[in-house]
């Protein structure tokens, strides 16, 4: 760890974990131009995910936040393979984020914010974007939240 984020990171008593591995036929992330796009990461923590169900439901909505930061973990896992140092960040363009919600909960971006104040804290300023929080019935394999980001890379990069 050699670089400011990854600094950060630690600091913060952070690790970056490996990148999950795709579950059907994409990338878990990919690079156009200046920007990378990461594809929805789940909260697997080591392989796995340590709560599913609906938030509001089986998923308090505390629980669900903490995964959502988990997510923001994972998606900068997946932009540090594809450009291979975090500092190459200019600043998170746009997080979308999706809860798999029970009927009756409303709190999505509430949720949302555990993605939003991870990259904060790891990014400072260059972690302030613009978000969409979206409620939905079910993700892949009953995970309660997923978040996909995208990044822009600073010029030259």
């Amino acid at each position: 760890m050699s670089g400011v984020v990854d600094a950060k990171l630690a600091e913060l008593g952070l690790t970056l974990p490996e990148v999950v591995p795709p579950l059907a036929t994409y990338q878990p992330a990919v690079r156009s131009g200046a920007y990378v796009f990461t594809a929805g990461q789940l909260p697997m923590v080591k392989g796995s995910l340590p709560v599913t169900g609906k938030v509001g439901a089986e998923v308090s909505p505390e629980q669900a936040k903490e995964l959502a930061a988990t997510c923001a973990l994972n998606a900068l896992a997946a932009v540090k393979s594809v450009v291979g140092d975090l500092d190459l960040i200019a600043r998170v363009v746009k997080v979308v984020g999706f809860v798999a919600s029970a009927p009756d909960f409303t709190g999505q971006p509430g949720v949302l914010n555990g993605a939003s104040e991870l990259l904060g804290a790891v990014l400072g300023d260059k972690g302030v974007h613009a978000r969409s929080a979206v409620g939905v019935a079910v993700l892949p394999l009953d995970a309660p939240v997923e978040i996909e980001i995208q990044v822009e890379l600073v010029a030259g990069a």
